[in-house]
């Protein structure tokens, strides 16, 4: 059955979906509720299209929560990267940084393209260390991208916060990215479209990135957000869920995937 929503909620909604004069929520859907069900995880998943009718939620009320968006904010990190000019471009490799991390996969320089695919985080820290809080304070604005608040520490915010976004914030943002609609440059907004490009089948194609907040004391977050193009019609989407353990990770794509081809856009 759909879920009530609170005031807070449905104001959240009214100010996040496109413009809709005859209707102030999104419908939800029974459906898409029963998929993180049917996997016994909690979460949401936001779908937005070019109108209001063709906006529909799993769980309403958690796509309006703001959750750390972790890996997810390499989608805008590259955008900022490429506009301020501390990445000149996909393919111009980039100091990992040297020391010990966890992943070895992660251990040496590489170009940025290659950085996202395998969720680099060192890579994406140094180019953040390039940027700097001031210019990030600029962008995260200008963007209007969740909470917009770096924080203070330069390498860290999207990682442990303070920055967070809802799902239907980060689906929304999605939008206009794959638009071009951004306040930014087509050019720069056009390299995050070829970095993040993961497939194409049937005739449309598939963007995304996936994310993971894990922090003691928190529940962790798992994240996978994006769009779907298909000539000239764009699906944006995001999916969060609870993730306390890294066994729980491609019930991410596995949900989110089950859920754009029940909705018909993908798959």
């Amino acid at each position: 059955m759909p879920v009530a929503l609170t005031r807070r909620d449905t104001l959240a909604l009214a100010a996040i979906l496109p413009a809709a004069p005859s209707r102030a929520t999104a419908p939800e859907r029974p459906d898409l509720r029963d998929l993180f069900l049917q996997n016994g995880v909690s979460g949401t998943f936001a779908l937005l299209g070019a109108s209001h009718e063709e906006t529909v939620l799993a769980d309403a009320a958690r796509a309006t929560r703001r959750f750390v968006p972790a890996s997810t904010f390499k989608i805008p990190n590259s955008l900022i990267a490429f506009e301020t000019g501390a990445v000149a471009d996909p393919d111009a490799v980039q100091p990992y940084g040297g020391g010990r991390i966890r992943n070895p996969a992660w251990a040496r320089d590489m170009s940025l393209r290659d950085a996202m695919a395998i969720s680099n985080v060192p890579v994406f820290q140094g180019l953040a260390r390039r940027v700097g809080l001031g210019r990030y304070r600029d962008w995260l604005a200008r963007l209007d991208y969740g909470s917009r608040d770096p924080g203070m520490v330069v390498d860290r915010f999207w990682l442990d916060g303070p920055l967070a976004i809802s799902a239907i914030e980060e689906a929304r943002f999605n939008l206009r990215l794959a638009q071009t609609v951004l306040p930014a440059s087509t050019r720069a907004q056009t390299l995050v479209h070829d970095i993040v490009r993961l497939e194409s089948a049937g005739g449309a194609t598939l963007y995304g990135k996936t994310g993971w907040f894990v922090r003691r004391g928190q529940t962790s977050i798992g994240w996978w957000t994006g769009w779907v193009e298909r000539g000239s019609r764009i699906h944006a989407f995001t999916l969060n869920m609870d993730m306390p353990h890294s066994a729980m990770a491609p019930k991410r794509l596995e949900i989110g995937r089950a859920a754009l081809k029940l909705l018909r856009v993908y798959g």
